[in-house]
């Protein structure tokens, strides 16, 4: 059975008010939202997705000023980077206050905050007096939703309300920025660009990647990823005799790729036109298009020429570590 699924501000504040599990809209991808400070509803949200309990989540709110009162420290940089961003796809992580449960940050000593830019999200979180936790509205690590009807077809009952926005405008989710020594530095590229936020920032370097358990969201190697297998191919003597000798669905950007046009069970394009932002938009809803068609293998390759490039290959990268995990 499906949850129900609408625009009802007050009945979705009902509901969290009342510890219970509703997905919201935001520009970048749509988010299992709980009482942040509510122990037993942030919970429930790690046993909906069947998240690992290591992985820790982000606190949405409504502006600065309450991103800033779970926070025991604050650079000026993360003032600035705020200031410039906010709402919208910047998430920063910064020392939390005893008043943000550890099981929000997975026992670390930092918390992810943001104030998404979505009508209906910023209502709901102006209408609730704590922050939501809001990890994406899918079971873990498989690819994440953009349309309310994605959240329905993975999770079900398991969320109790799904607050229907539309289509997410932004498609990846949103960049998160950490401080070491009081620096700035990337752990998670997203749909805000590292040109943008230099400058802020000036320089800025990144940690994307974790050995071992992760300082924020979206730094497993396994992620974002379909069920069927997904194969990243760079050049035409890269195609293996699994690619020529069984059927697959071809994800190309604009006309890269010509040497399998012809060869494969099932073209789709992420944008025919080669347009990034149309990329990152329409990414996951191609993904999970895919990922439902009949070829049981999916092939694509890293794209280039934009820096919105980079967000969108981490994707595939993380989507095409394939057996390592699955999916419920």
């Amino acid at each position: 059975m499906k949850a129900a699924c609408g625009t009802d501000i007050q009945y979705a504040s009902d509901l969290i008010k009342a510890g219970k599990l509703v997905a919201i809209p935001t520009e970048t991808v749509y988010g299992l939202a709980a009482n942040g400070l509510n122990e037993e509803a942030v919970l429930s949200i790690f046993k909906a997705k069947n998240r690992p309990d290591f992985d820790p989540l982000i606190l949405h709110v409504a502006n600065m000023e309450a991103a800033f009162a779970l926070a025991c420290e604050v650079p000026e940089m993360a003032k600035k980077l705020a200031e410039a961003f906010w709402p919208g796809p910047l998430t920063l992580v910064l020392p939390k206050k005893n008043t943000v449960p550890y099981v929000v940050s997975s026992g670390l000593e930092t918390v992810g905050l943001r104030v998404p830019n979505h009508p209906l999200s910023l209502a709901l979180l102006n209408a609730l007096p704590f922050p939501l936790a809001a990890p994406s509205a899918n079971p873990f690590g498989y690819i994440s939703p953009t349309t309310a009807e994605h959240v329905m077809e993975n999770l079900g009952n398991r969320v109790d309300y799904t607050l229907d926005g539309g289509p997410c405008a932004m498609g990846l989710e949103s960049t998160i920025i950490g401080f070491e020594n009081g620096e700035p530095v990337i752990l998670r590229r997203g749909s805000l660009a590292k040109s943008a936020i230099e400058k802020v920032t000036g320089p800025i370097s990144e940690r994307i990647n974790v050995s071992g358990n992760p300082k924020a969201p979206g730094q497993l190697s396994v992620h974002y990823a379909p069920r069927k297998k997904l194969v990243l191919i760079n050049s035409e003597t890269e195609i293996s005799e699994e690619i020529l000798n069984t059927p697959f669905t071809l994800l190309r950007f604009g006309s890269n790729l010509p040497y399998l046009k012809g060869k494969e069970a099932l073209e789709l394009n992420f944008s025919a036109d080669a347009n990034y932002s149309e990329a990152a938009r329409k990414f996951y809803a191609m993904l999970r298009e895919a990922d439902a068609g009949n070829p049981e293998l999916l092939v694509s390759a890293y794209i280039t020429g934009h820096e919105m490039a980079d967000a969108i290959n981490d994707r595939l990268k993380r989507a095409a570590t394939f057996n390592i995990t699955t999916h419920e």
